[in-house]
């Protein structure tokens, strides 16, 4: 079976989904010009959620993907998150910011059942997970639903667990890609390898199809992932510029500026590794600090920061997520993309 009649679209591309960087007018045009529109769910409300997925449903009949993450809610350290804004206390200082008025908690909550009910709800056809898979009650009521699932593997361990755990297809997600490692059996960042050397590791140890991700950016990086086996691949960073993507205006000047050649895994804006575009909290407390509270707690201390810098086009303390191959990114209409992606399939 291929990876378009198992996810029921035209053409073997999934856009990959960004949290804090897109809505539903992404997913609907992707998905419109025939491959996989990506709604990301994380960072949304339940509220949130059913109201993107009500307007998914009412523009677009063609499948779509949700995501979530799995990722195990940390329990509160004190003690740890004031050695966290102790680093940052010069910063606070600098944009006159009141750590004592800072609002703590996740940023990111992981899937659970009432999640599960609002998908019950809409019955998407496709529903991805990062960091592993939910529990096995609740990935059932997903499949109940008749949704493939799939779910982000770093590593060949990573792809076999999730094929034994039920996943209809993985997505490998190679070091090049841009934001949150996948990784879930291990926090060693060693581990982590290149979309080449981990595609063709992953397509021979499963038997499910494999996703491509990382580094893809035209239809010769399709072309070539699918020369290694891949039965499909997943696109991010080069929806960024497109119109209907709601990336910042600071995170769009980055992505078209010399410094977009400059990506690094990093834990300062979150406290899990992601890779984004090197800017001066990175330099200057990073790329991975050990200060950072566990995911997600890491990221409500930076966030003041972040909303003061950019009221000064200053995205010093922006999450500028990105991929290690931004060519693709280009100011055109997603669907053109996404057409330009299948060039030659």
């Amino acid at each position: 079976m291929t990876l378009q009649q198992l996810l029921g679209t035209e053409f073997p591309i999934i856009q990959a989904p960004m949290a804090g960087v897109q809505g539903s007018a992404l997913v609907v045009a992707v998905s419109d010009a025939g491959g996989v529109g990506s709604l990301p769910c994380a960072m949304l409300s339940p509220d949130a959620i059913r109201s993107e997925l009500t307007t998914i449903k009412s523009v677009t009949d063609r499948p779509f993907n949700v995501n979530f993450f799995c990722h195990v809610p940390p329990s509160r350290d004190a003690e740890r998150e004031a050695a966290w804004h102790a680093v940052l206390a010069p910063y606070f200082e600098e944009y006159g910011i009141d750590p004592g008025a800072i609002p703590t908690g996740p940023a990111r909550a992981p899937f659970n059942s009432e999640l599960a009910e609002i998908l019950e709800e809409f019955r998407p056809a496709v529903v991805s997970f990062h960091f592993g898979l939910p529990s096995a009650e609740l990935l059932a009521r997903v499949k109940r639903m008749g949704a493939k699932v799939l779910s982000s593997a770093t590593t060949v361990e990573e792809a076999l667990w999730l094929e034994a755990q039920g996943a209809d297809a993985v997505i490998a997600q190679g070091l090049e890609a841009g934001g949150h490692r996948g990784m879930f059996l291990s926090d060693d960042i060693s581990t982590q390898v290149s979309t080449l050397a981990l595609v063709p590791q992953v397509v021979r140890a499963v038997n499910v199809p494999v996703i491509a991700a990382g580094g893809i950016a035209d239809a010769k990086g399709v072309a070539a992932a699918m020369d290694l086996g891949a039965s499909g691949v997943q696109v991010g960073t080069a929806y960024l510029l497109c119109p209907e993507a709601t990336t910042s205006a600071v995170h769009r000047a980055a992505l078209q500026s010399p410094s977009a050649r400059h990506t690094a895994l990093t834990n300062v804006f979150t406290g899990r590794p992601a890779r984004g575009i090197v800017n001066r909290i990175i330099r200057e407390l990073g790329p991975i600090s050990a200060a950072a509270p566990e995911f997600p707690l890491a990221a409500s201390a930076v966030a003041p920061l972040r909303a003061k810098a950019e009221c000064r086009d200053n995205g010093d303390f922006t999450s500028l997520w990105s991929g290690q191959n931004p060519s693709g990114c280009r100011e055109i209409p997603a669907a053109q993309l996404t057409q330009e992606l299948t060039a030659g399939l």
